[in-house]
């Protein structure tokens, strides 16, 4: 079997259920397991991704309001390798291509591969989606293995929050900075599995942009920086930055934080697990071993 994997999150279920052997094409962004670092890429974006998040919202915007793709597939090198399933998702065309391009790029080819479809916006919805994909590679058994596990994970992070009688500190998530978008979908779940309570969004809701003054009148006890498809150093610069930025200034009464989102909270993967277990130790460190600075930083005092 050949699979070609368009987004990060399918990438990682995939080497979840040990058959990374299988990944013929991956996208530009997939970047874990390092071991699928020698697959083709097979997409591209035409959205800087390293620039600052006001001019990443600009160019969205723009390409969006000129009705053009944020990403390209390569038909020619797809159709050269000959996959037998194709893993793309109908969640956020912001995020990855948009099923409907993949769809009619399939069509085309001969024979027709099996287009399995991702969209979660809950963490069942990701370990449905787990099941979904693993029943199109023929890893049932691997699946359900897998999902048990999980399961097992955050059941232990609750029950030893529930002896310790921990604490449910005020979480506010930053998702997106500028301009500021909670975390929406599975975040707000993802929190109260680790011990918080979220202040700016409801579970499974899609995120929409909000005021920094709504933020404000939050007062949460703990700020998450964690902006979308950033890792742990450039959510800390962002962090940094808003503490000094006009507006912000109620920052520094709160615990703030950056969390590397492109590993743990952005991708609708397995490492939403990881996630939970690294926001539990922000929300309770004495519960519970260290917290890995590669992980999470503490910003403010």
């Amino acid at each position: 079997m050949r699979v070609i994997s368009l987004l990060p999150a399918a990438t990682e279920m995939v080497a979840a259920l040990g058959a990374t052997e299988l990944l013929v094409g991956i996208s530009h962004e997939c970047d874990h397991p390092t071991i699928i670092g020698s697959r083709a890429r097979v997409t591209s974006s035409a959205v800087d991704s390293a620039a600052a998040p006001e001019t990443i919202d600009a160019q969205v915007r723009a390409l969006h309001d000129a009705g053009a793709s944020l990403y390209t597939l390569d038909e020619t090198l797809i159709r050269a390798l000959r996959p037998d399933v194709i893993i793309t998702q109908a969640l956020c065309d912001v995020c990855a291509v948009s099923e409907t391009d993949v769809r009619a790029l399939a069509s085309r080819l001969d024979p027709v591969p099996v287009i399995v479809t991702i969209s979660a916006t809950t963490l069942d919805g990701v370990f449905d989606d787990i099941s979904r994909v693993a029943a199109a590679l023929d890893r049932a058994d691997e699946a359900e293995e897998l999902i048990a596990g999980f399961r097992a994970r955050m059941r232990t992070v609750h029950e030893t929050l529930k002896a310790a009688h921990a604490p449910r500190p005020r979480v506010a998530f930053l998702e997106w900075t500028a301009p500021v978008f909670p975390g929406g979908h599975w975040v707000p779940e993802m929190i109260k599995r680790a011990g918080g309570i979220d202040v700016l969004a409801q579970a499974g809701m899609h995120a929409s942009a909000i005021e920094i003054a709504q933020v404000a009148e939050a007062n949460a006890d703990v700020v998450i920086v964690a902006p979308c498809g950033y890792d742990v150093v450039r959510a800390s610069t962002e962090a940094t930055a808003l503490l000094m930025a006009p507006g912000w200034e109620f920052l520094t009464g709160a615990a703030v934080w950056s969390l590397d989102a492109n590993a743990f909270s952005s991708r609708p993967g397995p490492r939403l697990v990881d996630g939970i277990e690294i926001l539990a130790r922000i929300f309770n460190p004495g519960c519970f071993t260290p917290l890995d600075g590669s992980h999470a930083r503490r910003i403010t005092a």
